[in-house]
């Protein structure tokens, strides 16, 4: 999208045609952008300096306002309500302690490209810099985790400074941005003028690819041997799933999907070979490591698939597309750098390969031969616990085949994280939730819960840790109020369970102060079930696998409020296969030498 493109205008009022501005308070400028923006959902926390908004804001009926229990749940419920329908997600924090606990959020926003717009209070104007109450520099501290930090002392600033930051959250590489506004500017009138194109100088994300890379990466693909769809959250963002569908079964080379790609290509297609990397399957893995030529889509070479980087996919060229300039070779030299728009590049792309190989004999019979025989003697499997308690795996699997691929699932960071990715079926973009680069423990509840908003007619599922669930389940008292209802089910293995993993690994057993007591032979503190019932929510336990479906079955069931399942696992229980850091994905036999005997039943 280019930079100077008319701004939205779908919900402008009749008023704001007139050649006379209007003449509006900073807040009302504020709600009025927002409007004209198309932004129906935000989530906020008042205080002091937003309060003069806040005032303006309950006038309102085109926008509903979610009141969050904590900041950071205001962030990841924007990031899960964008990320869940490809919408602007909006959170809004007072100056200080407010502006700075979005910060975790706006940083995972960063990480993971996801557009979010955070609005927050700030001083008086003329009290800035004397490190006034609740006073921080909040344009400084996020400069390095945002696209751009705008700082607003001018109510007649505010429309273009909204609008703007619309657009540079949204265009390009899409991310966060924060846009904070002192008090005096909020309380203070100016004539409202809307801007009827934003100008950005410097300001220009590349979206359609040179003709000539476009031609070199088809001959590469028409040429190769061993070639990998390497694809990443850049093709989510994209909304370009059709696109790579298309491609994906005009070549017939494999695909592997990142963790932020999940389900970005549908896991029932006989192409898919599944995740990649240090959690990823067997044949993905390999699939890279043997191939002749990775062709990398939207995905950043993360050291979490490439391993030792120089030992990743050592006997392969690479094609790299991306639309940021600064991702292209930033880890792996790109052979053939592609710098653009997924969606437009993938449509050049397949029609130059048509042509490239137009009178070519084009077989990749002996490369699948071989995939093939990977996937045989290496499928994705668990072992069933020794000591009697579920298995994780197990529920995580039964959550997704009985609610099925048209159903949301946002999980929290760890062992349950690798799991959902790995025992739910995605067959669609926008299904998978979870916080990929900053790896955020606290994310799932309130990302579901802003996914719930964005797409109330789906089931919304939260996978959630005993540790993670903790830090944000306060936000389970916001869903009951506002009727979100969203399902949480709670992998409680009554420990940080991947820093456990870790330490039995790699720390010889030594569990240091990873023990949560929330379950198994200990008192359960907090216990889950009574914990939900306070909230309002529904709350249930199992404990046992016969006990599984029928919990689940009522969760799918139960729309009339939210639903907590305390699900007690095996802290024994561990993510297989596992490329440990630092070395080759080669050393991929360290995966095939624990994994379970499994007969894919």
């Amino acid at each position: 999208m280019s930079t100077d493109t008319p701004v939205p205008t779908a919900t402008k009022p009749a008023a704001a045609a007139s050649t006379t501005p209007e003449i509006l308070t900073g807040s009302g400028a504020i709600l009025r952008s927002l409007e004209l923006l198309g932004i129906t959902d935000v989530f906020g926390l008042p205080g002091g300096a937003i309060m003069p908004f806040y005032d303006e804001l309950m006038s309102s009926t085109a926008i509903r306002h979610i009141l969050v229990r904590h900041e950071q749940g205001a962030g990841h419920a924007a990031e899960g309500y964008s990320a869940s329908s490809n919408r602007l997600g909006v959170c809004i924090a007072t100056s200080g302690p407010g502006a700075t606990n979005l910060v975790t959020a706006i940083a995972d926003a960063h990480m993971d490209s996801v557009p979010l717009l955070a609005i927050t209070g700030q001083v008086f104007s003329t009290v800035m810099g004397t490190d006034a109450f609740q006073e921080i520099d909040i344009v400084g501290i996020t400069m390095p985790i945002t696209k751009h930090s705008f700082l607003v002392t001018d109510p007649a600033d505010i429309p273009a400074t909204l609008a703007a930051a619309y657009q540079i959250a949204t265009t390009g590489r899409p991310g966060p941005v924060l846009v904070d506004i002192s008090k005096d500017a909020q309380q203070n009138s100016a004539p409202f003028v809307w801007p009827s194109k934003v100008e950005l100088p410097g300001y220009r994300p590349v979206t359609k690819a040179h003709g000539k890379q476009i031609q070199a990466a088809a001959q590469l693909i028409a040429e190769a041997k061993r070639p990998v769809f390497y694809v990443g959250g850049g093709i989510v963002r994209a909304q370009a799933s059709a696109e790579l569908f298309e491609l994906a079964e005009k070549v017939g080379a494999p695909v592997v999907t990142t963790l932020m790609a999940r389900g970005v290509f549908p896991d029932s297609n006989p192409l898919n070979l599944g995740m990649p990397g240090m959690h990823g399957t067997v044949p993905a893995v390999l699939a890279l490591q043997e191939s002749d030529l990775l062709i990398v889509l939207g995905a950043r070479f993360d050291d979490r698939v490439t391993g030792k980087p120089s030992e990743f996919a050592p006997g392969a060229k690479v094609v790299h597309v991306d639309i940021d300039p600064a991702e292209i070779s930033k880890i792996r030299f790109a052979d053939v750098p592609i710098v653009g728009d997924a969606k437009d590049v993938i449509v050049d792309l397949s029609s130059a390969f048509t042509e490239a190989t137009k009178g070519l004999k084009y077989d990749l019979s002996e490369w699948w031969e071989r995939l093939n025989t990977l996937r045989a003697e290496f499928p994705l499997g668990y072992d069933e616990p020794e000591d009697g308690l579920l298995s994780p795996q197990y529920v995580i699997e039964r959550i997704g085949q009985l609610t099925g691929p048209e159903a949301i699932y946002a999980s929290g960071v760890g062992q349950h994280q690798m799991w959902a990715a790995q025992f739910i079926k995605y067959e669609r973009p926008n299904a998978w939730l979870n916080s990929g680069g900053a790896g955020t423990m606290g994310y799932g509840v309130p990302a579901a819960m802003g996914a719930k908003v964005a797409e109330p007619e789906r089931t919304v599922w939260a996978i959630d840790g005993d540790g993670c669930f903790q830090m944000t389940n306060q936000e389970l008292a916001t869903c009951t109020i506002n009727k979100i209802p969203i399902k949480v089910a709670i992998i409680n293995n009554s420990s940080l369970g991947m820093v456990r993993q870790w330490q039995t690994l790699f720390y010889d057993g030594r569990h240091s102060f990873t023990d949560l007591n929330t379950g198994h032979d200990t008192a359960m503190i907090p216990d889950f079930v009574k914990m939900a019932d306070a909230y309002g929510a529904l709350g249930i336990r199992v404990r046992t696998k016969d006990e599984v479906d029928a919990a689940i079955k009522l969760a799918n069931e139960t729309n009339d409020r939210p639903v907590v399942i305390d699900f007690i696992v095996s802290p024994d229980s561990m993510v297989w296969p596992m490329v440990p850091q630092g070395v080759s994905n080669s050393a991929v036999q360290y995966a095939r030498d624990h994994a379970p005997e499994w007969d894919g039943e």
